[in-house]
């Protein structure tokens, strides 16, 4: 079912979005590339397959810094981890039955603490999602994790279609519609641990000269059809730009969850290399209970780093939409457009010229209004001595432990200087902008702020090459419904095929 559609004399709103009645995964539409060639692009490797089958009495698996599990109501299992959720099933259930007991008390269970681990829980409805954590993270960061793996399942279903089907029946196994989802979850645990994005709730942009940044935007910006909403050039997973319909509302604006969301659905499947994938998907934060209809295409195969991604509110949109692609390949070529993002280059700390600096995270709040439009962050390439996947989860422990001791809720904090045996860190946070920045050890409080002072006047230099500071936007009018002959053809498989 589709609400009216009254765009032409008002502003874009999330219920403009498609609302699916049935209890299913909506169809998905695949076509090959242009050329007819099959692309060659390597597969994704998600980490963390393998241990879906791995022993849940062994060592090994005990020995995992953070497990997480899904299971509804009922006490049905629905996602771990590691391990097999059936082999999981019974501890599961007195996971549920610890849920259950203190809801008979009147109460809700939140946490629980114990030397080694501390265990979260989350109800969102009828499903329930709980983490068993050996890291220092907060109760309230475990639980902003579980969040995200909530809106991700949200995602591929709609929060309205899940909580639909445990309406009618409060015992459904939700595995049904989500096989093949397992790598995308996985996926998406694995970049929370290594991508600061999370934690910060902002996006990262890939750095590009104004000019150049701009000029694709306008390519953007010209190539648009009715009914489409949002458009987004993304080179090696990160941001190179977006393009909004000027009547989406403020309070409706994208969220950077979202685009994470977006981002690992994309990077978790090969699929997506395959050719042109016209998919339904849903931006919880945006709306929980509608689908836009994303269009999925790779402008550079077979290397597959340049991604475009136009998201409809017009499910029987993809042959419009496939020619904005058109238009905007073409630019691309008249322009050598996909040469900029190639030249484009990451910085390091080498690059700024400061003393002792091993990285930072930097973002700005309430700077530009296009800072708040989108928030963003920005951060060198990992100084070589966390080059390791280990030594990088490392380093972003320490981040969330400041972050979490900066933000607390009962005694929030300014700046916080902590000196480690490995590295000294500085957390700053003013009304202009949120700095996290490691240093070298034994470096003083007030040298470390000395040397962020000239860290900050780098990034104000460069600061159109490193954040979006323009969001272009387009006017489009909503057309007539096609008629069922000009319909593509579309399998009743859904996306999790693709999977």
């Amino acid at each position: 079912m589709r609400r009216s559609d009254n765009r032409g004399s008002g502003e874009f709103r999330p219920e403009d979005a498609v609302i699916e009645e049935t209890g299913r995964v909506p169809s998905t539409l695949t076509r090959a590339n242009f050329s007819g060639q099959k692309k060659t692009g390597s597969s994704v490797n998600v980490p963390g397959l393998a241990y879906r089958n791995e022993d849940i009495m062994s060592e090994g698996w005990r020995q995992h810094r953070k497990h997480v599990f899904v299971l509804s109501e009922a006490g049905k299992p629905i996602y771990s981890r590691y391990g097999n959720e059936e082999a999981l099933s019974s501890t599961m259930g007195v996971m549920m039955a610890l849920v259950s007991f203190v809801q008979a008390g009147g109460n809700i269970i939140q946490s629980i603490f114990s030397d080694e681990h501390t265990v979260v829980f989350l109800q969102k409805g009828p499903l329930v999602f709980v983490c068993v954590s050996a890291t220092h993270q907060s109760e309230q960061q475990l639980r902003s994790e579980l969040l995200h793996v909530y809106h991700q399942i949200v995602s591929l279903l709609t929060q309205a279609s899940i909580n639909r089907i445990f309406e009618r029946r409060k015992n459904f196994d939700l595995r049904r519609l989500l096989s093949g989802s397992e790598k995308v979850l996985d996926g998406l645990l694995d970049v929370m641990d290594s991508d600061p994005g999370f934690m910060l709730s902002a996006v990262q942009c890939l750095p590009l000269p104004s000019a150049s940044r701009d000029a694709l935007g306008h390519i953007l910006q010209k190539a648009v059809t009715p009914n489409l909403v949002f458009s987004f050039l993304i080179a090696n997973n990160r941001l190179v730009s977006v393009v909004q319909e000027k009547t989406v509302l403020e309070d409706a604006r994208l969220k950077p969850n979202d685009l994470h969301l977006l981002f690992n659905l994309i990077r978790a499947s090969s699929a997506f290399q395959a050719g042109e994938i016209w998919t339904p998907i849903c931006l919880p934060l945006f709306n929980p209970d509608c689908y836009f209809y994303a269009y999925v295409a790779y402008l550079d195969p077979p290397e597959c780093t340049v991604c475009l991604v136009l998201l409809s509110t017009d499910k029987e949109a993809f042959f419009a939409v496939a020619e904005c692609k058109k238009k905007i390949e073409q630019a691309f070529a008249s322009q050598n457009a996909l040469q900029w993002l190639a030249n484009a280059q990451l910085y390091s700390v080498d690059d700024i010229g400061v003393a002792n600096l091993k990285h930072f995270l930097y973002k700005p709040s309430k700077v530009l209004d296009h800072h708040r439009q989108m928030p963003q962050f920005t951060c060198p390439e990992m100084d070589v001595a966390y080059r390791s996947q280990e030594e990088r989860i490392r380093l972003l422990d320490l981040y969330r432990n400041m972050h979490n001791c900066i933000h607390s809720t009962s005694r929030p904090l300014k700046l916080i200087y902590h000196s480690a045996g490995e590295e000294t860190l500085l957390a700053w946070v003013t009304s202009k902008f949120e700095m996290f920045a490691c240093f070298t050890p034994l470096v003083t409080k007030k040298s470390a702020i000395s040397e962020l002072t000239k860290l900050l006047r780098w990034i104000k230099k460069e600061e159109e090459r490193l954040f979006i500071c323009h969001l272009p936007k387009y006017s489009s009018a909503p057309q007539p419904g096609r008629s069922s002959t000009d319909r593509p053809s579309t399998s009743d498989t859904g996306f999790l095929s693709l999977l």
